[in-house]
């Protein structure tokens, strides 16, 4: 199938692909499916996928999950693309390439394109820069090429953050295929040769360009090779995306079979409100986006008209829903009350989770407080427990305490200048579920004298009304990462990102180096603050578990988001015929990368039932 090029580039004529164990590296990483309880493949066929819009092709290289170094299904460290790596002090960090690893296009994976994504990206002042997970406390490494299959990152302190940061969904680029990507960079092109490419692809300048043509979390340029299972064939805009097999991937099965089994992943472009009915209308071989609990019925009668096996995952988040009180909102009376433990604890008791667990999910779900779950070592049942029991006496007695008098003859408190004691709560306006929730908690609310009011907007408006502390409280899901293990940075647990909706201006301050946002005022969100920095610092699993207990146990009993249910089931579609797809998982972002760390490369299609 030819490829629609990027504009400004030529295609060089197609050539025959030399003998599979030819585009394999010498060592190929073997995937052993039988110790998986799965079975070996054969390779051939499509896999149908939908999306809600053409921004959605982000999902193919976290599905593909091919990393230098990822998590396997124990969520244990696994050199990938690497052939093995070695850490001295957790500051060292030299990686092996496996010999004779090539890019999609067939060229040579060395030390060059390490070096190339280093020195000409990372550190060129005109393009995006080092990311911030490999400068920890300011500091970037020191970077050197040992030999043609050897590079080494060396930081003057510890850097635990590394290997996390590199089996991510979204990991930092630290290799690039440098052969294809000097014909875009100033160092290595002519003037006239890049104003040429520069016009063509509709960008301002070289800077630009290169950046749109590098593009691996985004997979909109063809041309770009990729050490991903399935490389794409499809430039936007499209309706359907196409993703052909990677000839040169470096896994194998356990019998030497090259993976990925599945010829093309075809990713066909729907409306979110839609994909639903057209899943269970058959037009669908594997889904886990875009479908969520609330149309499991549907789905689930749908395996009655069409060959599909509708399973029932578990998603990773804390909690399928939390609330966030925004403790860096701009008005000055909630601002002061949401930084109140008292009021965040009433807001938490006043909530009926059993009644949210049975009205809304049959009672498939764990109540509990926004934490980890039950599943990773990081648990304990006083995370679950704190403050999540329903007790509205509790909650009016420590609203009283708080200042906030009782019900006036309309049931509603007052706040202390005298308004109406109503919260608005926001959200993206994405899922039902959350109008649903809403419903509940707003009856449970008005219980305790407070009013509860919806305001719906799209998540771009959302987020940018939240960082400017607009919102004084919003709803999404609990902890993105609700299975940890110590190796993982607790930087959900503190102020690190603008993200975070309870405290923006606090998150803000810690990712801009105390440039912008303000530096929190809450003694525990300062300890926060220092448990993540020494986090950092350390230089033992035992030393990372000592803080994440700590870290957990202040969450536990501060109450800064207001967890509902968790372990709430997640639907995954899959075709009857689609094999080695585990029956039960967990999904989501992060960790598993989603469908990621599952091996997708290992899914085939068993037309003949053999």
């Amino acid at each position: 199938m030819p490829t629609q090029s990027a504009a400004g580039l030529s295609d060089a004529p197609a050539e025959a692909l030399p003998p599979a164990a030819e585009r394999l590296p010498r060592n190929p990483r073997i995937i052993d499916l039988a110790r998986l309880g799965h079975v070996p493949g054969r390779q051939g066929g499509e896999l149908r996928i939908m999306i809600g819009s053409q921004r959605d092709i982000r999902l193919m290289p976290i599905f593909g999950y091919s990393r230098l170094i990822g998590y396997d299904r124990n969520l244990d460290f696994v050199a990938d693309i690497l052939e093995s790596y070695e850490i001295s002090e957790d500051r060292v960090f030299t990686f092996r390439l496996r010999e004779g690893h090539r890019w999609s296009d067939g060229s040579p994976l060395t030390a060059e394109d390490f070096r190339y994504a280093w020195e000409d990206v990372m550190m060129d002042p005109d393009l995006p820069g080092v990311p911030i997970e490999l400068i920890p406390d300011g500091v970037p490494p020191d970077f050197s090429v040992i030999d043609a299959r050897t590079v080494r990152y060396e930081w003057p302190v510890p850097n635990p953050g590394f290997l996390p940061a590199l089996a991510a969904p979204s990991p930092p680029q630290l290799v690039a295929p440098s052969a294809y990507l000097k014909q875009f960079h100033a160092k290595y092109q002519t003037v006239a040769a890049l104003e040429t490419a520069v016009e063509a692809n509709r960008v301002d300048d070289w800077r630009a360009l290169h950046t749109k043509m590098c593009r691996t979390n985004r997979p909109e340029n063809p041309d770009l090779p990729t050490l991903e299972p399935w490389r794409p064939r499809t430039a936007p805009p499209a309706q359907r995306f196409v993703f052909e097999r990677n000839p040169y991937f470096h896994r194998t099965d356990e019998t030497g079979v090259q993976l990925p089994y599945v010829d093309r992943v075809l990713l066909d472009v729907s409306s979110y409100e839609i994909i639903p009915a057209k899943v269970a209308a058959g037009d669908s071989d594997l889904q886990a986006t875009a479908i969520s609990f609330n149309h499991y019925t549907v789905l689930k009668e749908a395996e009655k008209r069409v060959p599909v096996n509708v399973l029932l995952w578990k998603g990773t988040q804390g909690s399928r829903l939390a609330l966030y009180p925004n403790m860096t909102c701009q008005d000055p009376v909630w601002s002061v009350l949401f930084r109140d433990v008292r009021v965040r604890r009433a807001l938490s008791l006043a909530i009926d989770r059993t009644e949210i667990n049975k009205a809304l999910f049959f009672g498939l779900c764990t109540e509990s407080a926004n934490t980890v779950l039950p599943a990773s070592a990081l648990h304990r049942p006083e995370y679950s427990a704190a403050w999540a029991y329903h007790d509205p006496d509790q909650a009016n007695a420590l609203l009283d305490a708080a200042g906030l008098s009782r019900p006036a003859l309309d049931g509603r408190r007052r706040l202390p200048d005298g308004r109406v004691a109503g919260i608005i709560v926001e959200t993206a306006g994405e899922s039902s579920v959350e109008t649903d929730v809403l419903e509940l908690i707003t009856e449970h609310f008005r219980r305790i004298g407070l009013a509860l009011w919806t305001r719906s907007s799209q998540r771009d408006i959302f987020r940018s009304r939240i960082l400017a502390g607009q919102v004084l409280m919003s709803v999404w899901v609990g902890i993105d990462n609700g299975i940890p293990t110590s190796e993982m940075p607790p930087s959900e647990l503190a102020p690190t990102s603008e993200d975070q909706l309870q405290w923006p201006a606090w998150g803000l301050h810690y990712m801009s180096g105390s440039r912008q946002g303000t530096a929190p005022e809450l003694p525990e969100v300062q300890r926060l603050v220092d448990l993540m920095k020494a986090w950092k610092r350390t230089r033992s699993a035992a030393e990372r578990r000592a803080v994440w207990g700590e870290m957990l146990a202040i969450h536990a009993d501060q109450v800064f988001s207001i967890g509902t249910v968790c372990n709430a089931p997640q639907p995954v579609l899959r075709a009857r015929d689609l094999r080695n797809v585990p029956e039960e998982a967990y999904f989501g972002y992060s960790p598993t990368s989603m469908l990621g760390i599952y091996n997708p490369d290992t899914f085939w299609r068993d037309t003949d039932g053999s």
